[in-house]
């Protein structure tokens, strides 16, 4: 497979380009890929300064720049070697600045401004932080989202990310011989969540765990037969109040915290009456 080196050019911090690039990239196998980074481009000299580079490691150009003059002598340059560049979000603002009546204000960076969206995610990290692992159950009426599961389920790892989204996320695991707090039953506020898997998968993750620990596997933590009985618990749980629950075998991190964020909307347009127009004549 022959290699293609792929050049990420933006005028911010290019967290956006790498995620597209990373979301189109996905859908190829075994790719060979040589990324090569770009990042806070925003004036004709820094670009001249990269163009060197792109000379020497011909490929795919993806750029993120606002500004009319450096995207322009990009495109010159891109031309004068032959390269393709690829414009990454140009279609998106062009069909919103259609919908919606309005040219983009064209500043690079405006998503990474500090916002009331932004000290929002920072307020769920730090919640999500304060409340792993079963951590501050008096007030997970505070959350918006408790994911609860059996050990090993993906519980912390998807609630970081879902922090990262602005969603305050606590987690508990469910363990047969300790009962979860009775407070659990009574939230109101948060979306409980039941996280499951199938048996055979989870004691082979806690095998790994183990052996990444240098621990004595032959213990009923990866017992078969305790296991089964764990996730046959759990999902009893999970039944008996009403809770959704994602199977999260042969889900990453990322598809199981938007199947999470698809139940929260779900709910929030359960609860919002429906608009009430004029009566028909």
């Amino acid at each position: 497979m022959s290699r293609l080196h792929l050049h990420l050019v933006s005028d911010s911090t290019g967290e956006t380009l790498e995620m597209i690039a990373k979301a189109a990239l996905a859908q190829f196998e075994d790719a060979d890929i040589v990324r090569h980074f770009w990042p806070m481009v925003r004036s004709k000299q820094h670009l001249d300064r990269i163009v060197p580079e792109l000379a020497a490691n011909p490929g795919l150009v993806l750029f993120t720049l606002v500004n009319p003059d450096t995207r322009e002598r990009l495109e010159d340059h891109c031309r004068q070697l032959s390269l393709p560049a690829v414009p990454a979000i140009d279609a998106v603002t062009e069909a919103l600045e259609d919908q919606l009546g309005q040219e983009a204000h064209g500043r690079p960076g405006r998503q990474h401004l500090m916002d009331d969206a932004y000290f929002k995610r920072v307020d769920a990290i730090h919640y999500t932080i304060a409340h792993d692992d079963g951590i501050g159950s008096d007030n997970w009426e505070e959350a918006d989202i408790v994911l609860a599961g059996v050990s090993r389920s993906s519980k912390t790892p998807t609630s970081i990310y879902l922090a990262n989204r602005g969603y305050k996320t606590a987690n508990i695991p469910l363990v047969i011989e300790s009962p979860p707090p009775e407070n659990l039953y009574r939230l109101k506020n948060p979306l409980v969540v039941g996280l499951t898997t199938a048996p055979e998968r989870l004691v082979q993750i806690r095998r790994n765990r183990l052996l990444s620990l240098n621990e004595n596997s032959e213990t009923s933590y990866i017992d078969d037969e305790r296991v089964r009985e764990e996730v046959k618990f759990a999902r009893r749980m999970f039944a008996d109040n009403g809770w959704p629950v994602i199977d999260v075998t042969r889900r990453s991190i990322e598809e199981t915290a938007a199947a999470v964020i698809n139940l929260v909307g779900e709910r929030e347009r359960r609860e919002i009456p429906p608009r009430i127009g004029p009566k028909p004549i």
